[in-house]
């Protein structure tokens, strides 16, 4: 039974969501009363759809005699996550035929990499991205000949976006299914002291390259605990992967053997009349138990933006009130790097997702009663899959962790608490990622400085005036300003700083991600620098409080003070073109704050 500091915030959630939800459910409702009826297409339409399709199945197509599952994909081969999915397409085919059924590529969706764009102007994309994966999930299915859905993604905005798009067709059965991790490289810890000698100036960037080759080497998703991975924790805790599927690598057979699995799950959903769809299977609880994981695992701060789009579009609001009083009470069972040294195959090693969902269930953190893809009961992804002679079949994973030093018990966790935090004061409101941030670190006073630029700070940075206690503030980075890039650029010289003795910490209204580590960093500020939000106002030398264990964020200047200081201007506002940055200034005006999950959907 789960606890009832949890039962009483989910409570609060659906009372919340009472109007918004009902009128969800309506749509969906109806959209399922209309469709997906191939019979009622005209012959010109079905004509169009099966054209290319194999003649053996045309004659079935008009018919709904076989069950067409709809594949989107997020596939491009310079993504090493997503490699992998170049040959899922014919491999469900193949599969659905031999069963009976059919599959289309319905269509695919952009997916760019935020490690090739890091400090890169393709970073301010980066954000808006997931809305036109989403928009382009929808275009792909919005053929109305589909009977279940497999969604092929993994990284940071194309899952969110897969998810927020399959949910405006959520009166169909959906399932996610992932390609897994590339082999363990260079240790994290190696590759961050690397980046860090660079920053310093003691090795070439020949040596910075080696070593990033040997982080980030062959295909599938990268292995620390980054957005990537958090998405991948977050689908199995929803119920949407078949069980175990999360980090099983690329090249492994049974990776092959999970994905024919969720093949034929969706043919059996799509089948049974008493199947529940995505959108009914997406509720109040199975939203809190996302943001659980994402507490115990010490998951991504992206998530705090996107689950809250996520929910929206099941008519679910969420907060980041939320997120924090859940916080309070969810522990930390859970230590892969940046919030530790292991990388994701020593957590599957160590335990896994079946062990990680088993002992958060064990101690009530997560609701068990909630519908999933395997059907009703959480409880399924406690199990894991293996290769029997003829078929797959799924056993009890680990009843204890076999790596205490990465995956604890929920009942002697690593710490009591959650690995993020709301903070709130004069400046606003903001999320900071404490669980990597040593205790002797996480309250920062200090004068600020202030910057526009990554690069601006960087130069600061080489030019030595940065050797000193401060606190960075970097505005005009939020949604509207700029579509809200990653900051990842500072945290080599942020974390050589702190090294060396200095207190130092990061305010923004931009984001820092999975990957944010050892510094403390106030970010997401909301409201943003270009919404006039108390950040455009800091000015050089402004003592800043960033308390991580009270969540208070605090500019020690006085009201009447600041009620006489002009908002600052944008002065990088003329950059937003290039990179295909101009083609994205609809969205700029349109998006919300990062507090209401920076969509531009309503």
């Amino acid at each position: 039974m789960v606890r009832k500091e949890i039962e009483k915030i989910t409570k609060r959630i659906s009372d919340r969501s009472q109007e918004s939800r009902s009128l969800y459910l309506e749509r969906l409702q109806f959209n399922k009363s209309q469709g997906p009826k191939r019979s009622g297409l005209s012959c010109g339409n079905l004509a169009h759809a099966c054209a290319a399709s194999p003649d053996e199945l045309k004659a079935d197509y008009p018919t709904e005699s076989r069950v067409n599952l709809g594949i989107v994909t997020a596939y491009n081969d310079m993504l090493s996550a997503h490699q992998p999915f170049e040959t899922y397409p014919a491999q469900i085919r193949d599969i659905a035929a031999q069963s009976g059924a059919m599959a289309q590529v319905a269509g695919g969706v952009p997916a760019m990499c935020d490690g090739v764009t890091q400090g890169q102007d393709g970073m301010d994309l980066s954000l808006f991205s997931r809305d036109v994966i989403a928009m382009s999930t929808g275009i792909a299915l919005s053929h109305n000949v589909f009977d279940a859905v497999l969604c092929l993604g993994v990284c940071d905005k194309i899952v969110p976006g897969l998810f927020i798009g399959a949910l405006s067709f959520g009166h169909l059965p959906v399932l996610f299914v992932p390609a897994g991790p590339m082999p363990s490289g260079l240790p994290n810890k190696e590759k961050a002291r690397i980046r860090q000698e660079f920053a310093a100036g003691k090795i070439d960037r020949k040596t910075l390259f080696e070593a990033e080759s040997a982080s980030y080497h062959s295909a599938g998703t990268c292995t620390f605990y980054g957005t990537a991975n958090t998405n991948q924790m977050l689908m199995e805790v929803m119920g949407v992967h078949v069980p175990g599927a999360a980090f099983i690598p690329p090249e492994s057979g049974l990776r092959q053997e999970v994905t024919k699995a969720a093949t034929l799950q969706a043919i059996k959903l799509a089948r049974s009349e008493d199947t529940l769809p995505f959108g009914e299977q997406i509720n109040e609880n199975s939203i809190v138990n996302a943001i659980v994981g994402l507490l115990a695992s010490g998951g991504s701060t992206n998530l705090t933006i996107h689950l809250i789009a996520m929910a929206k579009a099941a008519g679910l609001q969420i907060t980041w009130d939320d997120f924090s009083d859940l916080s309070a009470h969810v522990p930390l069972i859970s230590r892969v790097y940046p919030n530790g040294q292991a990388d994701v195959n020593q957590f599957h090693a160590a335990g896994g997702m079946a062990y990680f969902i088993k002992t958060l269930l064990d101690e009530g953190y997560l609701h068990e009663d909630v519908s999933t893809v395997m059907g009703q009961g959480l409880g399924h992804y406690t199990q894991e899959p293996f290769r029997g002679e003829d078929t797959l079949i799924w056993r009890p994973g680990a009843q204890a962790s076999v790596n205490q030093d990465i995956l604890k018990s929920a009942g002697e966790p690593f710490q009591k608490t959650g690995g993020l935090k709301l903070l709130s004061g004069n400046i606003g409101r903001a999320v900071i990622k404490f669980s990597a941030v040593d205790e002797t670190h996480r309250v920062v006073e200090a004068p600020a400085i202030v910057f526009e630029s990554q690069d601006a700070f960087l130069t600061a940075f080489e030019a030595g005036e940065l050797h000193r206690d401060f606190i960075a503030v970097l505005r005009f980075q939020g949604p509207k300003a700029n579509g809200m890039p990653e900051l990842h650029k500072l945290t080599p010289a942020l974390g050589l700083l702190q090294d060396l003795g200095y207190k130092v910490a990061l305010v923004t209204d931009g984001r820092m991600s999975g990957a944010s580590g050892k510094i403390p960093a106030a970010i997401h500020v909301s409201p943003e620098a270009q919404d006039q939000g108390v950040i455009a106002k800091i000015t050089d030398g402004d003592v800043i409080r960033l308390d991580a264990n009270k969540g208070d964020l605090e500019l020690k200047v006085s009201p009447d003070e600041l009620a006489t200081r002009d908002v600052a201007q944008n002065l990088t506002n003329q950059q937003v073109f290039g990179s295909g940055r101009e083609m994205f200034a609809g969205m700029r005006e349109r998006v919300s704050n990062a507090e209401d999950g920076a969509t531009t959907m309503s």
